[in-house]
C-alpha cells in the first residue's frame, strides 16, 4: 500500500500547477493533503477511483486538510474531539480494515511563540487522541507536524534554535509522541540522511539552496514499524512550499 501526504499551501492555488499530473504519477492508494485553505464546493478535484474527504476550518482560506482513497474507509472522523482544535480544520481519521490513518495539520507556534500554548495542548490532545486509536489497531499518523526534530532535520539548526518549528517545547512534544509507542518512518529507513527536506521558506531562494526543514511526517505504531517497505520525501516535486513524503508499507 501506497500513502501520500502533501501539504499543498492552498488546494485552488495547486490545482492551477501541475497537481493532477502529480498526484496521478505518485499513484497512491490513499493521498492526504494539509492546509486546503478552502471551504467544501470551492474547488473540484475528483480523480477517476477516489472517494474524497474533506475537513475545513471555520475560518475562511485557513488550514484544512482533506483526503482522497481509492481503498474504501470503515468510518471517517472530522477532528479528535476537542472543539477548540477542530474549529481549525486540523485532523481527519479514516479507519480502515487493519490500521486505522490520521492525517494533520499542526498549529504553527508563529513568531515568537506566541502561540505556543495552544500548540503544545494540542500535541497533548492528539498523543491522548492517537493512543485511544492505537489500543484498537495499528495507526499511521501523517501530515505536516510544523516541527524540525532533530538537528539533521534542518539546513541551519544553529540560527533557528528555539524559533517556531524547532523551539525545545515542539521538539519535546515530538519526543513524548514517539516515546508513546510510535516510530519515524523515514529515520526508521535512514538514521543518519542528511540534507533531505520538505519544506522551504519562500524567502531568499531557500529551495535553490535547499535550505530547508523536514516537517512533513508518516510516524506509525512501533509494532507496525517492521512493515514499512520505503520512506521517501519526493523534493523533486513542485509546487508548493512544501513536497510530498510518501510511505509504502504492507498493511
Amino acid at each position: 500500500m501506497r500513502l501520500v501526504s502533501w501539504n499543498v499551501n492552498g488546494l485552488r492555488a495547486i490545482l492551477k500547477k501541475d497537481f493532477a499530473a502529480q498526484f496521478a504519477a505518485l499513484d497512491a492508494d490513499v493521498f492526504c493533503v494539509q492546509e486546503t485553505k478552502m471551504q467544501p464546493g470551492q474547488a473540484e478535484f475528483a480523480p477517476a477511483g477516489y472517494r474524497q474527504y474533506l475537513f475545513s476550518a471555520e475560518r475562511k482560506g485557513y488550514s484544512g486538510v482533506a483526503v482522497w482513497t481509492r481503498v474504501p474507509p470503515r468510518s471517517v472522523r472530522q477532528g479528535i474531539g476537542r472543539p477548540e482544535f477542530d474549529g481549525e480544520g486540523r485532523a481527519l481519521t479514516l479507519e480502515f480494515d487493519g490500521f486505522t490513518l490520521v492525517t494533520v495539520y499542526a498549529p504553527n507556534s508563529q513568531e515568537g511563540l506566541a502561540r505556543i500554548a495552544y500548540r503544545t495542548a494540542w500535541e497533548d490532545a492528539l498523543r491522548a487522541y492517537l493512543q485511544g486509536l492505537d489500543a484498537q489497531k495499528p495507526v499511521v499518523l501523517c501530515g505536516d507536524l510544523n516541527v524540525a526534530h532533530e538537528d539533521i532535520d534542518l539546513k541551519n539548526p544553529g540560527p533557528n534554535r528555539g524559533t517556531a518549528g524547532f523551539s525545545d517545547a515542539e521538539r519535546g512534544k515530538l519526543d513524548e509522541l514517539l516515546a508513546a509507542g510510535f516510530t519515524d518512518s523515514f529515520r526508521h529507513l535512514y538514521p543518519t540522511a542528511t540534507g533531505v527536506y520538505s519544506w522551504w521558506s519562500m524567502r531568499f531562494k531557500a529551495r535553490e539552496r535547499n535550505a530547508g526543514w523536514r516537517i512533513d511526517y508518516f510516524l506509525v505504531s512501533d509494532r507496525a514499524a517492521p512493515l514499512i517497505k520505503e520512506a521517501a520525501v519526493r523534493m523533486e516535486m513542485t509546487g508548493s512550499d512544501h513536497c510530498p513524503v510518501t510511505l509504502d508499507i504492507d498493511l
